[in-house]
């Protein structure tokens, strides 16, 4: 009977401390989700809940709730959990490194592109990475593929195929010519060394294309990637500088030499290949072009008098540097509002945004630009236009109200950039647009 006794008193305290975990689970889990349900709220009415370009998509089915997805994700608030699964939070500032899609055990997260009701416009390509137009091969972020490791990959692929296929008769000044030295013209160049063609690399902007103008200490490949003719790099959460300083070391090394400030402004077949004309006033031939450039294109202007001036830039690489100065940022997306914020803390910065409220910025961001305001470190114009710039000073129309000289030193103009569609179609690559499509998924 005591024997009994002892069993129901042990069976039962086990009972009871699993009923206490479960318990306790359900409880974290029910807190978890209110968290993750009230961020979904703010997110939507931010503008950032719905995806705007390439995104994750959780398949409830086979999610667990480990939260590796959610720990590997290097941005904010892209991924949480809700009723004990994994779901998008902030879909739109989601910058497709694809941390989650490699770290979620069960294989529950893929990548896509646009949504059924969202397309996006993405040139069309076959599994060699050719357009419709033969002999030139689209790779990276302008073919969808804005993650760093599978633009490489893509890049190389692309150059392994003109390889193959490359008839050496031609009589065109070079094999190939790779427009963009992002991360696939980067490794396109590299593979076209390897395989010893007769190639040349221009970039509209600096090495690195759209990465040469991230922050400078922001997070931008977050796995390994295998560059050709240097084998596995290893690095984990690799920030822009470092990612710059490897690739300047590997085309060194390999006397690739790269012509920056030279943009393609024109593509047209010539007999059996291409003529490039360059915005440096050079023309080039090629039997292949590999166009590896991004989906940004150039920086939008504003075509008003004095914006050709050396005081105003599209970009800012250096705030750390500028100091005790007059600045104007104009625009109202994350890349202005954070440019405000790192300028005010050793300037007097004026943000002039056309419209009358921030609608499609980051939360933090949000906080960050409402702070500042209210400690009167920045000075932010809602519904202003910028109409001239001069040289000491620059003129803001106040949404037909009136008009107001500011003294000012630097403007730096984020409002978005020019896609290439239009260059695209002038070339006659065929464009479609996909809705929701699968970039990546595991086999």
């Amino acid at each position: 009977m005591e024997l009994l006794l002892e069993k129901i008193i042990i069976y039962g305290s086990v009972f009871l401390l699993c009923l206490l975990v479960v318990a306790i689970y359900i409880i974290r889990l029910r807190r978890i989700s209110r968290k993750t349900a009230k961020k979904i709220s703010e997110a939507k009415a931010a503008g950032t809940h719905e995806p705007v370009s390439l995104h994750p998509v959780v398949d409830p089915n086979n999610c667990i709730a480990t939260g590796a997805c959610i720990t590997a994700c290097p941005e904010k608030d892209i991924l949480g959990i809700l009723s004990g699964k994994a779901t998008t939070i902030n879909a739109s500032q989601c910058v497709g490194h694809g941390a989650c899609f490699h770290a979620c055990p069960t294989h529950a997260i893929s990548l896509r592109i646009g949504t059924e009701q969202r397309g996006v416009e993405l040139p069309h390509v076959n599994q060699n990475f050719e357009t419709n137009i033969p002999g030139i091969s689209i790779a990276g972020e302008l073919g969808g593929m804005g993650l760093i490791r599978n633009a490489v990959e893509q890049g190389r692929q692309a150059v392994d195929h003109i390889a193959r296929v490359l008839d050496r008769s031609h009589k065109a000044d070079y094999d190939l010519l790779i427009v963009g030295a992002g991360p696939a013209g980067i490794s396109g160049s590299l593979a076209a060394k390897k395989h010893g063609l007769n190639f040349l690399t221009l970039e509209q902007d600096s090495l690195g294309g759209t990465v040469y103008n991230f922050p400078r200490k922001k997070i931008v490949m977050t796995s390994p990637m295998e560059l050709p003719l240097h084998g596995r790099v290893k690095m984990q959460e690799t920030s822009k500088t470092e990612l710059l300083d490897l690739w300047q070391s590997v085309l060194t090394k390999e006397e690739i030499h790269v012509i920056e400030q030279a943009k393609v402004e024109r593509i047209h077949p010539e007999g059996n290949y291409f003529r490039i004309s360059a915005s440096t006033g050079q023309e080039y031939t090629a039997k292949h072009v590999l166009l590896a450039i991004g989906r940004r294109g150039t920086p939008r202007k504003l075509s008003v008098p004095g914006e050709g001036t050396e005081k105003v830039a599209y970009r800012l690489l250096e705030p750390e540097q500028i100091h005790g100065e007059h600045i104007l940022v104009v625009g109202g997306g994350d890349s202005a509002v954070e440019a405000a914020l790192q300028l005010c803390e050793d300037n007097q910065v004026v943000l002039s945004y056309r419209k009358e409220t921030f609608s499609r910025i980051k939360p933090r961001n949000n906080e960050k630009i409402q702070e500042a305001m209210n400690q009167h470190r920045l000075d932010v114009q809602f519904n202003t236009n910028l109409r001239s710039i001069d040289k000491e000073q620059v003129l803001l129309s106040n949404g037909g109200t009136g008009e107001q000289r500011l003294q000012n030193d630097r403007v730096y103009i984020f409002v978005g950039g020019e896609l290439p569609t239009q260059f695209l179609n002038k070339i006659g690559i065929q464009i479609t647009k996909k809705f929701g499509e699968t970039i990546m998924k595991h086999n």
